[in-house]
């Protein structure tokens, strides 16, 4: 059993919270210490992105982080560099989200290898086609012990799911909405009808929401219908203030104050 399924097994009622931030933002060799203040300020687990020039699901605020983390000299090389001490200062799950092409730039087998040699648990490749994945990748992932996580949006079919759910090893990425990141989540009916007809087919696998989570009340509505959701754009605006680091721990005990039990 690896970090993520042990964190939802144990989890109970809990609903996870989980932060995404761009690596190399707002500096180069923030990475690490970004990681490390989130475990300890109550994160449960993380999804580190791995800047890319044409992140195309991405809202202005992560494209943002991207540009300046490229500018910064930010790579895949340089990303496993800093990690080669992640399990030294953090233990909690910890996911890597980027775009394809980077990966078969750096190659799929040396990019799976570099994960399962510095402790990452999964990944979160949104332009890999499913059945590119299946057909060539799969086993690849797999002998290092990496989870490939798929996203759902609201026109993913019944089929499409039910096949995702079968590929899945950890969790789905359930996308609250076809938009870019950083929209703030609307739970209006149609939402919830969707949130809810994900929660009625009673998949394996747990669900977590991303996209337009940024505050208690998002991140409450979310999880009122999944296993927990996934804070991005409203993290990383945090981290353009000044003495982010000191104010991790408040962002993070607002998002969770009342967060034990459905």
């Amino acid at each position: 059993m690896n970090r993520i399924n042990k964190l939802f097994a144990d989890s109970g009622d809990k609903r996870i919270l989980s932060i995404y931030y761009t690596a190399g933002y707002p500096t180069l060799d923030s990475t690490l210490t970004i990681a490390e203040t989130l475990e300890k300020s109550g994160a449960d687990f993380l999804e580190i992105g791995f800047p890319y020039s044409d992140p195309v699901a991405d809202g202005p605020v992560i494209q943002h982080s991207s540009e300046v983390a490229l500018r910064n000299g930010m790579t895949l090389h340089v990303l496993f560099e800093q990690l080669s001490k992640l399990r030294d200062r953090v233990h909690i799950p910890v996911l890597l989200m980027g775009y394809v092409n980077p990966v078969l730039q750096y190659g799929i087998d040396r990019f799976c290898q570099s994960c399962k040699a510095v402790g990452v648990d999964g990944v979160i490749v949104p332009d890999l086609p499913m059945y590119e994945y299946e057909a060539q990748y799969r086993a690849i992932f797999e002998a290092n012990g990496l989870s490939n996580i798929f996203l759902v949006t609201p026109q993913t079919s019944e089929e499409r799911i039910r096949k995702i759910d079968g590929l899945s090893t950890s969790f789905i990425y359930l996308l609250s909405s076809s938009a870019t990141t950083g929209k703030n989540l609307s739970v209006s009916e149609d939402t919830a009808a969707y949130f809810s007809r994900i929660q009625q087919m009673k998949l394996k696998n747990p669900v977590v929401v991303g996209f337009g989570i940024s505050n208690r009340d998002t991140f409450l509505r979310a999880t009122d219908y999944t296993d927990g959701a996934i804070v991005g754009s409203a993290f990383v605006r945090l981290l353009d203030e000044a003495n982010y680091l000191e104010k991790v721990p408040a962002f993070i005990q607002q998002l969770k104050e009342v967060t034990d039990g459905h």
